[in-house]
């Protein structure tokens, strides 16, 4: 069995001046088994049942929606503030962000995510929020295993990983991103909820984002909401999934509503959480996602997440 590299025509067409494409020494991987979790959608509230399928070397992930299929990549992002959407020839992939989060970390590099629902006039469909966070996917994954994926010809490819060449910073208000060159991949985030003292502000920083760390130490962090900002919300037309079993929720005057936390340090672990899995999205033809850098946020949310990735895509 002969080793590849997976740098092609593709991997060019996507590569921007502000990182290169280097090789890892690893190769890519698909999951060993199926892996099939159902559940409702934060948002829609709806019920949907998802799919993972071992896929060939080089093809990357995907998801397929009514027989349309929908790279997971940043060039089919539609901004959104309150999850990651997917979007393309009018389908689209709501709050993909948990199940690639787990992917991206766990190593799964080319796979299939089928996704149906029993709404058959649905343009649109959402991934389960499951219990809040990445767990029950890393868990899943787990259980089916991995497995080296071979291209048609038999052969494995080596994984090439982006490598940030220069200084990146993008802002919008007092929230930025701002990554520079580093030797390995280094994430440090900070949140602030000043009229929620209960949370505060927080910082948590790790240059160790293997997938072990990822499963112990990010997977099970839930997504949180502000429970004074819940009816507004409700009355916008979102989280109509949303309970205290899918997420934590904290008032700004009683605190924590449905404790225990998993970590004190819960909602800003879940930030970095949604980070790996929206810096994922810079992954194709099997390659890691997430760049080689040290990566700094304050106050980010999904639309500064898919900013940011544009910009190390080069997509403007």
């Amino acid at each position: 069995m002969a080793v590849t590299r997976a740098f092609n025509i593709n991997t060019a067409r996507n590569s921007s001046s502000l990182v290169s494409w280097i090789p890892t020494g690893k190769i890519q991987q698909t999951v060993a088994n199926s892996v099939q979790l159902t559940g409702i959608g934060l948002h829609s509230g709806k019920l949907s049942t998802v799919t993972i399928l071992p896929e060939l070397a080089g093809v990357g992930r995907y998801f397929k929606f009514r027989s349309n299929v929908i790279p997971a990549s940043t060039d089919y992002v539609k901004e959104s503030a309150l999850c990651t959407t997917l979007c393309k020839d009018g389908r689209s992939i709501n709050t993909v962000e948990h199940l690639l989060s787990a992917l991206e970390a766990t190593g799964v590099d080319n796979c299939s995510m089928q996704i149906e629902t029993s709404d058959t006039h649905d343009s649109s469909v959402e991934v389960p929020i499951l219990d809040g966070s990445a767990r029950e996917w890393v868990d899943a994954i787990e259980e089916a295993g991995l497995k080296a994926a071979l291209d048609r010809s038999g052969n494995s490819c080596e994984k090439l990983a982006p490598v940030l060449r220069e200084p990146v910073t993008v802002w919008k208000n007092d929230s930025f991103i701002a990554a520079f060159p580093y030797s390995e991949v280094k994430i440090t985030y900070g949140i602030d909820f000043p009229r929620a003292p209960e949370i505060g502000c927080q910082w948590f920083s790790s240059t160790c984002l293997d997938k072990d760390f990822f499963a112990k130490e990010l997977a099970s962090a839930r997504t949180f909401c502000i429970y004074e900002q819940v009816e507004q919300l409700r009355k916008s037309g979102v989280i109509k999934g949303g309970s205290a079993k899918n997420a934590i929720v904290c008032s700004e005057s009683r605190g924590w509503l449905n404790p225990p936390l998993r970590f004190s340090d819960e909602p800003c672990r879940h930030k970095v959480l949604d980070l790996i899995g929206d810096l994922s999205l810079l992954a194709h033809g099997g390659n890691q996602g997430l760049p080689v850098a040290h990566i700094i946020v304050y106050k980010g949310g999904h639309a500064l997440h898919s900013n940011f990735a544009h910009r190390l895509s080069g997509i403007n």
